[in-house]
């Protein structure tokens, strides 16, 4: 399988760091038909978490978080990769990201155990189309 890569945008959410939190908040986003590419929660101080959500629509997560009174920060702006799992495939893309000249703010990636991997990587917002052209062209030519 070729890489697919796809410009995303991504919002963050705070909530009060309460059991269940996580729970509610993703059960309500599926009640509300929205689904996600990506996730993940984190503390944020000592009192709260923050989501990052990854929707497959922004429109659906903006409405749904309209609707249930969750402020939003965002969008901001990311790469999802997704592609055959290989020893040195992140390595690859880093490389591809280099030799564009553009900088990686973060990275999350995870492997589903069956031979492919996604991963999420962050840009400064004027770097993310250039992130996403260099990794889709050094794909293209493999």
């Amino acid at each position: 399988m070729a890489l697919i890569v796809q410009s995303v945008e991504y919002f963050y959410a705070r909530v009060t760091n309460a059991s269940g939190e996580a729970y509610g908040l993703l059960t309500q986003l599926a009640e509300a038909e929205v689904n996600l590419l990506a996730f993940s929660a984190v503390p944020f101080g000592e009192q709260h978490v923050e989501f990052t959500l990854f929707p497959e629509r922004t429109e659906a997560l903006s409405k749904a978080a309209a609707g249930l009174g969750w402020e939003l920060a965002g969008p901001q702006h990311a790469v999802l990769i997704q592609g055959d799992d290989r020893l040195g495939a992140l390595a690859d893309i880093h490389r591809c990201l280099n030799e564009a000249g553009v900088t990686v703010y973060a990275s999350t990636g995870v492997t589903d155990g069956n031979g492919h991997f996604g991963y999420v990587v962050y840009f400064r917002d004027e770097d993310h189309r250039n992130a996403a052209r260099a990794i889709a062209a050094a794909s293209i030519k493999k």
